[in-house]
């Protein structure tokens, strides 16, 4: 099972966007296809931007017990490194910190303009839609 970090915006569009690959990639999360991994400040900013008052529209008990699973799935970690790489937008790198820590496969975002590169200590960042076409030829191919 794939271990994945998945950027606030994929969390953002696919509540946004219940049709779009973000959704499929949270619903694969949720529903065992995918490990989930997070750290306290991921979680934070996952919680800290959903309240921002754009959103409010959402319909926050579903949103609200979509996280709580996402909780209680995830696997927690405790990055044991603070970085400094990704200048255009700081708080990226605790993505990149929680990936690294977790030891996963693919740190999934919609802003992948803002990592210089393609891959980190063994982690590809990929977007939701090269995501779905890669898990698709996963299984196609099993």
């Amino acid at each position: 099972m794939p271990r994945v970090i998945l950027d606030t915006n994929i969390i953002i569009s696919a509540f946004l966007k219940p049709e779009s690959n973000p959704a499929l990639i949270l619903s694969l999360g949720l529903e065992g296809y995918l490990t989930v991994c997070l750290s306290e400040a991921i979680w934070s900013e996952y919680r800290e931007v959903l309240k921002r008052p754009r959103f409010q529209k959402l319909d926050h008990q579903s949103l609200e017990k979509i996280l709580s699973i996402i909780k209680e799935k995830g696997i927690w970690v405790i990055p044991r490194v603070s970085l400094n790489i990704i200048k255009s937008d700081p708080a990226d790198n605790m993505f990149l910190a929680s990936a690294m820590e977790a030891k996963t496969d693919y740190l999934i975002t919609g802003n992948t303009r803002h990592f210089p590169f393609r891959k980190f200590h063994g982690t590809q960042i990929i977007n939701p839609k090269d995501f779905i076409e890669l898990i698709g030829e996963a299984i196609a191919g099993r």
